[in-house]
């Protein structure tokens, strides 16, 4: 199972979000590479970094991401997500380094764009993330309901070509509260290999996901308050 440190990105800065709300942000540092890099030297294999500006549409942080890039490029893989909304987004953020792009909303919004973004870039390198609140899709940095049930939506883009898909338990998220096993299996169901993400709080939550059969746990708020070192996180997932 691959485990993923999160760097969320929001005004050049390291933060996290509670329930994925703009207003419940933490500060964790005001150098993302910085991190990166020392992720990379705890033994990190994937570094899964969003740009939440994009993500919520009120900017962009493209240069503290390519500085990000530039500083462990070669030594660890990245997925990159955050308001990948257009094939020319898509393919800058892979020519300028990114390993995987996680696409959202405008895989929930738009029928055809993952087809068109498999077709241009291969399903391998995307991954679709289903952020789900209630079981329900959402969409725009985790703002607005679509009324899409989140295992249709999984459905319908592994159907079109992709391998890979993200759960987020919306309210779960940076809550230490647990991951959401039962909504993360209800993806898998539908062929996907799927990666956990929002409320993991202890080794045994990663323990558990990786008991559960899942592809992947994505790892941020425990990880920055020291409830666990990420050479321990490394060994939980094996």
């Amino acid at each position: 199972m691959d485990l993923f440190p999160a760097i969320d990105i929001r005004s050049g800065r390291v933060v996290r979000l509670s329930q994925g709300e703009a207003a419940r942000q933490t500060v964790y540092g005001d150098d993302p590479a910085a991190v990166a890099e020392r992720f990379v030297a705890e033994g990190a294999k994937w570094i899964h970094v969003v740009d939440l500006d994009r993500a919520f549409g009120t900017g962009q942080n493209l240069a503290t991401i390519r500085d990000l890039v530039d500083r462990v490029r070669g030594q660890v893989r990245l997925q990159l997500g955050g308001g990948f909304r257009s094939l020319e987004l898509i393919q800058a953020a892979l020519d300028l380094g990114a390993d995987r792009i996680v696409v959202g909303t405008a895989a929930a919004i738009d029928r055809e764009f993952i087809p068109r973004a498999v077709a241009a870039g291969g399903g391998s390198r995307l991954a679709v993330g289903v952020d789900v609140r209630g079981g329900y899709a959402m969409i725009r940095g985790w703002t607005e309901a679509t009324g899409l049930r989140a295992d249709d939506l999984a459905r319908r883009v592994v159907d079109q070509g992709v391998t890979t898909v993200i759960h987020t338990d919306v309210m779960r998220d940076g809550m230490l509260g647990g991951p959401d096993l039962d909504g993360a299996l209800a993806l898998r169901a539908v062929g996907a290999a799927v990666i956990a993400s929002g409320g993991v709080a202890s080794l045994d939550d990663i323990r558990a996901v990786g008991a559960a059969g899942l592809a992947g746990v994505i790892v941020g708020r425990a990880l920055y308050e020291g409830r666990f070192r990420l050479a321990e996180a490394l060994e939980a997932a094996e």
